[in-house]
């Protein structure tokens, strides 16, 4: 397999570049684990840091649109019909709905802007409250599911490997 990394203080984990057999959750959470890792690195950038905070802001954001997008195109439909939990799952769609608001405003700032750290904290604030529902109420329903979540997996990372966002 052929990974790429990214170089920091702390590692985050190597990003897939090419298809591989894994289910469906084991990819939500590893796309978790990354952009958790890209927020941290965030932090610890210091205030005059400009062009690498916007760098790793607009990957930040890079990715959870493409997240975002596999979700609610195909994970989210087929878990709704799956667990016929209508409330989870339009909780979550909400969510989706706020951050892709708070995306499209740091995508079109400047980093010496004034608020541009506060919308990524509260980006970042409002990703981690989001993954904890899904890893703790969403993935667990879901695996009690008849879901074929190998060809899940296999769908989404064709998916996602296929998406071309427009340039910012």
């Amino acid at each position: 397999m052929t990974t790429t990394t990214q170089t920091s203080g702390r590692m985050p984990k190597p990003i897939p570049t090419e298809t591989q057999p894994q289910d469906a959750i084991t990819l939500l959470v590893e796309d978790h684990e990354h952009v958790k890792a890209m927020f941290e690195q965030y932090e610890k950038l210091g205030d005059r840091a400009h062009v690498s905070k916007q760098k790793l802001a607009l990957q930040i954001c890079e990715a959870l649109t493409k997240h975002t997008m596999i979700e609610e195109e195909i994970f989210y439909p087929a878990v709704r019909e799956a667990t016929k939990d209508e409330d989870l799952m339009d909780e979550a769609v909400v969510e989706h709905a706020s951050a892709k608001d708070l995306i499209a405003q740091i995508q079109s700032m400047e980093p010496t802007d004034d608020l541009y750290d506060a919308k990524v904290k509260v980006l970042s604030e409002m990703i981690e409250h989001h993954v904890g529902e899904e890893e703790g109420e969403m993935f667990p329903k879901a695996r009690k599911t008849k879901l074929d979540l190998e060809a899940l997996g296999e769908q989404m990372a064709a998916r996602k490997e296929s998406i071309q966002l427009p340039p910012i």
